[in-house]
């Protein structure tokens, strides 16, 4: 019988990585093999599951990830950019897919992903659940049905401990809107607006982010007219339909040759 692909979760002490070290243990397609974090976290030496107020799992949380990588198939990984980029290199050189999940990511943290993509599988998605990536095709159809007469305007909320804004999902939103228009969403996206701001230009894509207690994640897609309004949303109400989506990611990327693929990709859309 073969082993399982075997599977590192970074930043492990988090809220998502708690929730992946979960989804992988009680995964029958997946074994986890490895837990990382930070140099000097409490976790380190400690078996995770112990870490976790449960049962040893056999794992022990460790801040090597040069060895960590060297025995797995699969690296997930929902952290912070600089780390994620720095992972990227790491988990190319040992050929494991990388399932990315983290947000806030620049152009040139982009850049390097692209190049870490050229030896591994890179599967990356502001957000992981099926129904928010339907959302996001949902989204390019109706902005590409409705003309500049609909305004679009993107908020998101999210739990009070989210450091960036907008949300990934937000902007990917904002993304397949501008695609379905045609347009650049650089030129047209308009956030945090303050103060005398005159009257709202034609064709803008705009976002407002909200912040507050334990909210996992919710969007709206909002087309308004005169005299009439579109609004699409999806509303998350429990973390694991990332870690599903994640697993789901990681499955798909197996059979994949290298390169940078999309939750798109793997569903199928």
């Amino acid at each position: 019988m073969h082993e399982l692909p075997g599977v590192v979760i970074t930043g492990a002490s988090g809220r998502m990585g708690q929730m992946l070290v979960r989804a992988v243990l009680a995964s029958d397609s997946l074994r986890l093999v490895g837990c990382l974090e930070r140099s000097g976290h409490a976790w380190l030496g400690q078996d995770i599951g112990v870490a976790m107020g449960g049962a040893p799992v056999g794992v022990s949380v460790s801040d090597d990830a040069l060895e960590a990588f060297a025995k797995a198939q699969v690296v997930i990984d929902f952290t912070a950019p600089a780390a994620t980029v720095a992972f990227s290199v790491l988990a190319a050189q040992a050929r494991a897919v990388h399932v990315i999940g983290t947000t806030g990511l620049t152009e040139a943290d982009l850049a390097r992903l692209t190049a870490a993509a050229r030896h591994a599988v890179i599967v990356r998605a502001g957000n992981m659940s099926l129904g928010v990536n339907l959302l996001v095709q949902l989204t390019r159809k109706v902005a590409a049905a409705l003309d500049a007469d609909f305004d679009i305007e993107i908020t998101e909320a999210h739990h009070r401990m989210k450091v960036d804004a907008p949300s990934g999902t937000a902007l990917m939103l904002g993304q397949a809107a501008a695609e379905g228009r045609g347009v650049d969403l650089a030129q047209v996206s308009q956030s945090g607006r303050d103060g005398i701001t005159g009257a709202r230009e034609r064709g803008q894509i705009g976002f407002s982010a909200i912040r507050g207690g334990d909210i996992v994640g919710e969007h709206d897609v909002m087309f308004a007219a005169d005299g009439e309004r579109v609004i699409l949303r999806h509303v998350a109400t429990d973390r694991a339909i990332f870690a599903r989506g994640a697993l789901k990611a990681a499955l798909w990327g197996l059979k994949q040759a290298p390169g940078e693929y999309s939750m798109l990709d793997v569903l199928g859309l």
